[in-house]
């Protein structure tokens, strides 16, 4: 790690990115530090830490809108939205125990450049779908802003869906502004439990499609296989000796309960039905959501898979094939998480042919920092993609300072 730069407010930080633009150095930009380990590593840069510029700025419960300075924890938002019974309706994960960085540290910024959200993204959307605004410097030394503090705003060009994902390579978030919503009253979970003599991972993703495409508003639907599912906190699911799909409903006690039943006879011809309560549905979602399951072995590599929710399973299980690992399925099956034993190559070659064939894309979620410095962690991208990619880095960041790299290594 490089020299570190700290500043204690906005105006700092737009003084050090014109120092580095007329400079010509590059910045490895960091909130908590927790996505260290995602993306290729920046390795000997000065690192521009964000961590001082931690405060709820604006909290406005009866408008359902909040907003923050980048470091903001996430625990610490939580909080305070407790408080008026709100929650961050995207479930944004928290990755610290699996990438082996702070736990309970994930910050705003960091979530929202990452676009990271857990298992309600069927439901609520993604993280970007909830980023009303933000200010910002952008690689050029210029400060410049995007939206604003209503959920209903049509002025001028919607950057914030630019920043979700673009892992600060685009600009320096300084402040974000979210909407939130109220805290569902009840949560339940429709659990499949499979018979002990094979691999379910086909019946269960087609179990998922048929709750997905059902009438009762589920707002999760994973599937963890026999493999896995022993390592839950659930008592219940450990000691099932079995595969587990999972579908969550929440809302209203009554509504919830009529939705339950209703799932347990649509699926009950898979298998045997049970029905965790809230205590016990709010642990399995928050293991799935921050892949506790993958948490044991921290030498294994893990792969993010996007694929068409119906190709889930079959291009997991033709991936392990001759290569030992375990999978969990989310969103339906159309998020797959791999979790295999190191290999120099990552098997990149391997998990991309697979997840190309149906129109998909694979992201080295995990791995050594010598192996994303040489292997693409990011999807490779295709000729009309790299060069528009390329021209909006150029856009905000000409000279090539912030995170150079870190998604893709010629941008």
């Amino acid at each position: 790690m490089g020299e570190i730069l700290k500043p204690g407010d906005a105006d700092e930080v737009l003084d050090i990115i014109q120092w580095a633009t007329n400079s010509a150095v590059a910045l490895d930009i960091r909130g908590a530090g927790t996505k260290i380990r995602l993306g290729r590593p920046m390795s000997g840069l000065p690192v521009l830490d964000l961590s001082a510029l931690n405060a709820i700025l604006y909290y406005e419960a009866s408008e359902l809108v909040l907003s923050a300075s980048a470091a903001t924890p996430i625990n610490q938002i939580q909080q305070a939205l407790a408080e008026n019974n709100q929650v961050i309706a995207f479930e944004p994960p928290d990755f610290g125990k699996l990438m082996g960085t702070p736990s309970g540290a994930a910050t705003l910024a960091g979530i929202l450049s990452c676009n990271l959200a857990g298992p309600r993204r069927i439901q609520a959307g993604a993280a970007r779908d909830h980023f009303l605004g933000f200010n910002a410097v952008s690689g050029r030394g210029e400060t410049f802003k995007s939206g604003s503090r209503v959920v209903k705003n049509v002025t001028g060009f919607d950057l914030s869906k630019l920043m979700a994902g673009s892992y600060g390579t685009l600009a320096v978030l300084t402040e974000a502004t979210i909407k939130v919503l109220p805290a569902p009253e009840k949560v339940r979970t429709v659990l499949i439990c499979w018979a002990q003599d094979g691999s379910y991972d086909h019946g269960g993703v087609k179990a998922l499609g048929d709750a997905m495409a059902s009438p009762h508003e589920v707002s999760g639907a994973a599937h963890v296989p026999a493999a896995l599912a022993h390592l839950s906190g659930v008592q219940f699911i450990a000691e099932t000796g079995s595969a587990i799909t999972a579908v969550r409903v929440e809302g209203p006690g009554p509504s919830v309960e009529h939705r339950c039943r209703e799932l347990r006879q649509l699926l009950g011809r898979y298998g045997s039905t049970e029905e965790l309560h809230t205590t016990n549905s709010t642990i399995l979602w928050r293991e799935i959501r921050d892949l506790d399951f993958f948490t044991h072995d921290m030498n294994r590599l893990i792969w993010k898979l996007s694929v068409p929710p119906s190709e889930g399973s079959r291009v997991a299980l033709k991936i392990l094939e001759g290569n030992p690992g375990d999978a969990l399925y989310d969103w339906g099956g159309g998020l797959v998480w791999l979790a295999m034993e190191p290999r120099e190559d990552a098997l990149a070659e391997v998990v991309r042919s697979f997840v190309r064939e149906v129109g998909g894309h694979a992201t080295l979620f995990r791995a050594p920092d010598k192996m994303r410095a040489t292997v693409s962690t990011f999807h490779p991208l295709d000729g009309p993609m790299h060069s528009i990619t390329k021209r909006i880095k150029e856009g905000f960041d000409p000279n090539g300072i912030l995170n150079p790299g870190r998604m893709h290594d010629d941008i």
